[in-house]
């Protein structure tokens, strides 16, 4: 069969020939040879009819053929498909045999030299045939119409026998614009909420707040109208909106402007309104999509407000965001969650207390915070803290030498082995599970609670039984210093925790000086009231003279972009403390409101960031792999150099300006 194969398709032959005595005739010609080019002529003819006759019937021989091997291997219609086909050389790809409804699609015909198929369709490949795949990668367009190619191998597997491929095309134009419109039409659901509503209201007349919300929804719903869909008011600063995903693009291009337009309505008092928006996308049902919208407003709030997000079944994607938080937390709020905690803490065989990796003096803070409503309580806990890699080790080594902390700080591998199904671990000062103490201990205890002021980021821990995420407040110490308030007495409270839980609010605020409100003046003086010294903090917090050298190395080597940014790239490893005191440092420079601290460590590039003006650092650290707030942020670059890391966290902040 595979020698009869060969025969078939090996080249006709006589063009050359041919071509040869057509030459000879007019050269005989043109030296008067009337009589030898007439001869000559004469044969030429003779010859391209012959090979044509031959030709002819080769291609009957060769479909004749293809039908019977075709039917031998159970493809039904063989060579006599209605649909396109064309029967390929695999060696060369050249076309050997093709059909009528092949050459209508395709422009297609025969010519007394075989033709690759990539001429008829450019950048077509075999690849996948060979591989044993039946079917094309893509789809291909011909005519305006939609066709996806399947194909089978004929003839053995030796490389020396002439393999063939069999393609058919399947006209789907009809079935793929169906699929388009219904993926067009999906339903997207929208929750519409203005965060400050209840700020924007307060001690107004019955006849202002009317007549500021029938300006919310003007703007509100001169918006929705460009999206043909569905808005109805739930409630007095809740919108739900429905519409079709043909018009989910618009709205992502033009990055949700109802964002900035609510900015021009103001309350008597001048405090402008700001909305946020989320979306749910591709879900299997309404319900779904609703959820997913949920999820995304939530997002959007513990992320300070207004913003857009949008959640599809995969990922978050965030619109906004750029503005300073607005303070509007409620003290019922931290009432409510310091009586679950310590009802959980009740119900716990023991308490796990964890912050980030390289804790700071703010996790630690509020980690001995937690630690006195476990004493409250009476339950065992510990905090899991790596002794060598942290940045509070002052703190840490005074915390030790009271009894109560003799034996409290433990390692990740200690608190393994001793958690068990009544154990619960409370996560202070991040939200995202990549960044806490011990992964391991997270995926382990079942009951977990979070404590944290950083904007949530998109890989955020879950499930958790209670979670105090406030991206409003200045720090995790300045939180669980609110529910000591209302879950312990102040003789509960020893020095050091006092000690701590102030030195978290001094690194955070930076003295007091940036994301400070009304309610971390009040968390500083009910700790004031508990013992904690003002002065002795500040003694923590103190550089030696080589460390602040070095800070000031670092601000020298510090270059300018965009005029208001301030970059220091170093090629050394430096503390990662320093890095960050350097990026505050920079703050001071007059006209710097936004500064980035990069230097190497190990296979990583750490990154530090720090604003003080309208600039949002969490924004443009978040593309790189970072988080934090509005004012302070942080990244680590696995895998990169600082030169690789500078070039994109340029792109990030030309990104952040475009937009």
């Amino acid at each position: 069969m595979d020698k009869k194969l060969g025969r078939l398709l090996r080249p006709v032959g006589g063009l050359f020939y041919i071509g040869m005595l057509a030459v000879f005739s007019v050269t005989a010609a043109l030296l008067n040879q009337y009589i030898l080019a007439g001869v000559g002529i004469a044969v030429t003819c003779v010859e391209l009819g012959v090979y044509l006759l031959v030709r002819v019937q080769r291609k009957r021989q060769v479909q004749n053929y293809l039908q019977e091997l075709l039917e031998q291997q159970d493809q039904g219609l063989g060579t006599h498909t209605p649909f396109p086909m064309a029967v390929i050389r695999l060696a060369d790809e050249e076309i050997i045999y093709s059909n009528e409804p092949f050459h209508q699609i395709t422009g297609y015909r025969d010519t007394f030299r075989e033709q690759p198929i990539g001429n008829i369709l450019p950048g077509f490949d075999t690849n996948w045939l060979t591989a044993g795949k039946t079917e094309y990668p893509y789809d291909v367009t011909l005519q305006k119409r939609r066709y996806r190619i399947y194909g089978m191998v004929t003839a053995g597997n030796d490389p020396e026998q002439t393999r063939l491929g069999v393609l058919y095309f399947t006209d789907l134009t009809e079935l793929y614009q169906v699929r388009d419109e219904y993926i067009r039409s999906r339903p997207v659901v929208a929750i519409i909420l203005v965060d400050n509503y209840d700020e924007l209201t307060k001690n107004l007349t019955e006849g202002a707040i009317s007549s500021l919300s029938a300006r919310i929804n003007d703007a509100i719903t001169q918006w929705t109208e460009g999206y043909h869909g569905l808005l109805r008011r739930l409630e007095k600063n809740r919108f739900l909106f429905v519409f079709e995903k043909r018009d989910l693009k618009q709205a992502m291009e033009e990055k949700f402007t109802v964002l900035e337009a609510i900015h021009e309505i103001t309350n008597p008092a001048g405090l402008a309104a700001s909305l946020s928006i989320g979306l749910g996308v591709d879900g299997a049902s309404f319900e779904e999509s609703y959820d997913f919208a949920a999820l995304s407003i939530e997002m959007a709030l513990s992320r300070g407000g207004d913003q857009a997000v949008v959640k599809d079944r995969l990922n978050f994607t965030f619109f906004g965001g750029r503005t300073r938080e607005a303070e509007h937390r409620s003290k019922v709020r931290s009432r409510v969650t310091a009586n679950s905690l310590m009802e959980l803490i009740g119900q716990s065989s023991r308490v796990f207390i964890m912050g980030h990796k390289n804790a700071d003096m703010d996790a630690v803070g509020a980690a001995v915070g937690v630690s006195c409503m476990c004493r409250k309580k009476g339950k065992p806990f510990h905090i899991v803290l790596d002794l060598e890699r942290n940045v509070a080790k002052n703190l840490v080594a005074e915390i030790r030498q009271v009894p109560e902390y003799k034996n409290a700080f433990i390692s990740s591998q200690e608190a393994l082995l001793l958690c068990d199904p009544r154990s619960t671990l409370i996560v202070v000062d991040t939200n995202r599970p990549d960044q806490v103490e011990s992964q391991s201990l997270l995926e382990t205890v079942t009951r977990v609670c979070v404590i944290d002021h950083h904007r949530r980021a998109a890989d955020y821990i879950t499930p958790v039984v209670v979670n105090f995420h406030e991206p409003y407040a200045s720090s995790a110490s300045e939180l669980v210093t609110e529910l000591l308030q209302y879950a312990v007495e102040k003789k509960d409270v020893l020095p050091i925790e006092a000690k701590g839980l102030m030195t978290g609010l001094f690194l955070d605020t930076k003295s007091f000086n940036v994301r400070t409100g009304e309610r971390t003046f009040e968390a500083a003086a009910f700790l004031r009231q508990l013992g904690a010294d003002t002065v002795e903090v500040k003694k923590l917090l103190q550089n030696d003279f080589q460390d602040t050298i070095a800070k000031y190395q670092v601000i020298k080597s510090a270059r300018l972009y965009r005029k208001e940014i301030a970059i220091a790239a170093l090629k050394d490893t430096i503390a990662r403390p320093l890095a960050a005191q350097a990026a505050d440092e920079l703050l001071n420079i007059s006209g710097i409101t936004a500064s980035f601290v990069l230097f190497p460590d190990g296979d990583q590039v750490i990154l530090s960031a720090r604003s003080i003006g309208d600039v949002n650092v969490q924004v443009i650290v978040e593309p790189l792999g970072g988080g934090g707030n509005t004012a302070t942020a942080g990244a680590q670059l696995k895998n990169t150099t600082v030169k690789e890391a500078l070039d994109r966290l340029v792109a990030s902040i030309d990104q952040y300006f475009e937009n």
